[in-house]
C-alpha cells in the first residue's frame, strides 16, 4: 500500500510539475508570434538627369512572385516609401513621369537587408 502510494504521489507531482512548466513554454513561442515576420522597406527619391526631385513621378513596385504591382506617386521632394513586403520574394522597381521610365531596378529575395534606399533617375 505504501508502495502504491508513493507511486501515486510521483505521478501527480510529475503532472503538476508538467502542468506549471507548459505556461512558461508557451510564453516564448507566443511572443514570438506578436513580432511575427520580418517585413523589408524599400524608399528613396525620384530624381531627373540634373538631380532635381520629380514631384508626381509614379513609382512601381512589382511582386516577383504574384506578379502584382503596386504604384506610389511621389511626394513634393520626389521621395517614395513602400512598407510591409515580405522577405522571400523578388521585387522589381521602376518610376515612370511624363511619358519618360527610369531603369528598372531588383530587389533579391537573397538579400539579407530589410531596409532599402534607392534612387529613381529619370533622363528628361
Amino acid at each position: 500500500m505504501l508502495c502504491s502510494l508513493a507511486g501515486k504521489a510521483a505521478l501527480v507531482s510529475s503532472s503538476l510539475l508538467a502542468f506549471t512548466l507548459a505556461p512558461g513554454m508557451l510564453a516564448v513561442p507566443a511572443a514570438a508570434q506578436q513580432r511575427g515576420p520580418v517585413q523589408r522597406v524599400v524608399q528613396g527619391k525620384v530624381t531627373d538627369g540634373a538631380n532635381a526631385a520629380l514631384k508626381g513621378a509614379v513609382v512601381y513596385l512589382k511582386d516577383g512572385h504574384t506578379l502584382s504591382v503596386k504604384s506610389f506617386i511621389a511626394d513634393d521632394q520626389g521621395e517614395y516609401r513602400f512598407g510591409q513586403l515580405a522577405q522571400n520574394t523578388d521585387y522589381e522597381i521602376w518610376a515612370e513621369h511624363d511619358g519618360k521610365k527610369s531603369s528598372v531596378k531588383t530587389i533579391s529575395s537573397f538579400d539579407s537587408k530589410n531596409q532599402f534606399y534607392i534612387n529613381l533617375k529619370i533622363d528628361k
